[in-house]
């Protein structure tokens, strides 16, 4: 090459360099995820601010294969500066990360060698190692600092007798049902002690408490027993600090949460499932009640929205109120004197982890949308639009992966009435260009899909993306945020709307030139099953389906499952009592019309899950089995409702993505391995 030559190619290069498009490189290195690179998704929550505003807290969980497990440490950040610091990293974890009232101490739960249960630690804000500090004969729970910073509270059950650890060793343990738990109740440990104190003591089981802002007083909520079949028969107390003085402040029966003193001591307020005649199955409100008892009252009762959080204000003249509206979640404020609900963010996004500060009038919380599951923010009172972003975990996601857009997507129902969901689509999706569908369908059934890329390994929408499925979440009726009509569709009748809601949504697609017909896959898991059992039942319009932890009968589930308080409204009673209205059970039950169904289907389902037990999803997969219809059941051993273990989140994913490759794309599957680290 001649020296006179350079000038003119490198002209060319600088052409060529700016005809590229920057963006265009960028997309072009982005790569599709797998399923590894979904399972290690980290992640970020129980953010905890500094009492002088300076630092935060949160815990980061992080995959380790090897344990088989996320496994979370507390992580500090100095918000001036920006520092970051790793302050734990114990074997098996740490959580329940929480700030001493000076600032001085950092507390948190772990179990920790030779401790045989999670207790309460403490270490320096400085740095050092930390030291155990509670040493209870059973697990503890739920730790608060009071606001003097001289004592820690905590919930712990009650210790086995000596003759049931006797038993235990000689393996005579034969239990009762639903009888072998023990009360869980409050108790305080002054910081220079070696040993707790009781406060509370009797046949109840504290399910929840809160300490007044000046240590004084302490709401609690508490039930016959710790079952989740008897939140039902928990109410809200008052007691004072060291358990004395008990006032009974509810007597509805009706769950409530998140109970919380006002700070002049007058009022409590709190959220439940119900209207404000206290009948069961309306959209979460929130109440309000004299702190010495008497008529509470549904505050936004005249909200479509569903709450899911709240605190009082600093002054106490208002309270904060975390609503579900559908597709987001997002702050709001209502204000006492006025009974005015006014919004405070807004956004396409999911607002979640949110902690108010009111000492600071500070608010932490996180922030997911379609490229980030959520990190953490800071808001000074109600300025959202200076809010101020604190952690930048979830970047590497947007950076390094083709991740589907995400969008809201609406359409009408069989009977008209306007329905929403979320639509995913391929990072590289052509408009006009027809591609296969996953239909997804949310537990609950009483919840909604919002914004947010997903953690779960349920809801694995980068990944399907990155095989070229078109991912639809519909929020079907019964789905809450959109009003307690909307969601009492289902009260009588489970499957009246809800199901042709899914359908109509899918045709919705169709028409819309983004969905081929002839390859779509139907999965969901809880309620999702539950609602892909029954769309097999009604159509064989999909190629495939994945039901998880679904129910097939709704007379033997009632009996089987932990829970029966959301299912005896569905039904109009339950199917035990004189005139049971067994007739309705069965109409909506799956199994009723299983022989229908030509759909190959998988099941899956935890080996331990008490919420929809394993025999739900043998009847189905029997049924099939037996009918000549394509089906496998897959149990995961030691598994609860949600599963746990990463091998069995891998399995779970390579089985249904090799399923739907199998019957709705016509291709071979190659499965994922573990890492071997």
């Amino acid at each position: 090459m001649k020296r006179r030559d350079l000038p003119f190619i490198n002209l060319v290069i600088a052409i060529v360099l700016l005809v590229i498009d920057p963006a265009s490189v960028q997309a072009q290195s982005k790569k599709a995820m797998t399923i590894i690179d979904f399972l290690n998704i980290p992640g970020v929550g129980s953010a905890a601010l500094s009492p002088n505003g300076n630092q935060l807290l949160y815990i980061k969980s992080e995959s380790d294969w090897k344990k088989n497990r996320q496994i979370g440490h507390i992580w500090r950040k100095d918000i001036n500066t920006g520092a970051l610091i790793q302050l734990t990293n114990g074997v098996n974890g740490e959580s329940n990360a929480a700030w001493s009232p000076n600032g001085e101490y950092i507390s948190f739960v772990a179990r920790r060698e030779p401790a045989e249960a999670n207790q309460v630690y403490l270490i320096r804000n400085v740095g050092g190692e930390a030291r155990q500090f509670t040493k209870h004969e059973t697990a503890v729970r739920n730790v608060q600092w009071a606001p003097d910073g001289q004592s820690i509270y905590f919930l712990a059950s009650d210790p086995k007798s000596k003759e049931e650890k006797e038993k235990e060793k000689l393996k005579d343990d034969v239990y009762g049902k639903d009888e072998n738990w023990k009360y869980r109740h409050l108790w305080k440990m002054g910081i220079n002690d070696t040993s707790a104190t009781r406060v509370t003591e009797g046949d109840y089981s504290v399910n929840s408490y809160q300490l007044s802002r000046d240590g004084k007083n302490i709401v609690i909520q508490r039930a016959i027993s710790p079952l989740f079949g008897d939140s039902q028969t928990g109410e809200i107390w008052k007691i004072d600090a060291d358990g004395g003085n008990a006032v009974k402040v509810t007597n509805n029966n009706i769950p409530e949460s998140s109970a919380r003193l006002s700070p002049d001591g007058s009022q409590i307020s709190f959220y439940a499932f119900t209207n404000e005649q206290f009948e069961f199955y309306y959209n979460d409100k929130l109440f309000l009640v004299p702190s010495t008892g008497g008529t509470a009252r549904a505050v936004t009762k005249n909200s479509d929205y569903e709450v899911n959080g709240a605190e009082w204000s600093a002054d106490g003249k208002a309270v904060y109120v975390l609503m579900n509206t559908g597709v987001e979640m997002q702050l709001f404020k209502y204000t006492v004197s006025n009974s005015r609900l006014t919004k405070v963010t807004s956004g396409d996004f999911r607002i979640g982890g949110w902690r108010y500060y009111p000492n600071q009038n500070k608010h932490v919380f996180t922030l997911g949308s379609a490229n980030t599951p959520g990190d953490i923010y800071l808001m000074n009172g109600d300025d959202f639009n200076n809010r101020q972003r604190l952690t930048y975990e979830y970047d590497y996601l947007d950076r390094d992966f083709q991740l589907p857009t995400q969008e809201k997507v609406t359409w009408k129902g069989a009977d008209g009435e306007e329905v929403e969901g979320l639509l995913y689509l391929p990072a590289n999706y052509q408009r006009g260009t027809r591609y296969p569908l996953v239909v997804q369908t949310h537990g609950g059934p009483a919840s909604s899909d919002k914004y947010g890329l997903s953690r779960g390994f349920t809801r694995f929408n980068p990944v399907l993306a990155a095989h070229g499925y078109v991912v639809l979440q519909p929020n079907y009726r019964g789905s809450t945020g959109y009003g307690d009509d909307f969601l009492r569709d289902m009260v009588g009748s489970y499957f009246k709307n809800a199901h042709l809601d899914v359908m109509t949504g899918v045709d919705h697609l169709i028409k819309e030139g983004i969905v081929d017909g002839d390859r779509m896959v139907k999965m969901g898991w809880s309620a999702g099953g539950h609602m892909t059992n029954k769309i097999i039942t009604h159509t064989d319009r999909f190629k495939a389906a994945s039901s998880g932890a679904g129910a097939a009968n709704w007379v033997s589930m009632y009996g089987q499952s932990d829970v029966r308080i959301y299912r005896t409204p569905w039904f109009g009673g339950t199917p035990w009592q004189e005139n049971a209205p067994i007739d309705v059970y069965w109409e909506h039950s799956p199994l009723k019309y299983v022989s229908k169904v030509t759909t190959p289907t998988l099941f899956l389902v935890g080996g331990s899950d008490p919420r929809v037990p394993p025999p739900q999803s043998v009847e189905m997969f029997r049924a099939l089995k037996t009918n000549g219809v394509e089906t496998h059941l897959y149990i995961a051993p030691r598994e609860p409702h949600g599963w746990q273990e990463l091998r069995h989140r891998l399995y779970k994913i390579n089985v249904e993505l090799d399923w739907y490759a199998k019957h709705a794309l016509g291709k071979e599957y190659t499965w994922e391995k573990a890492p071997k680290k």
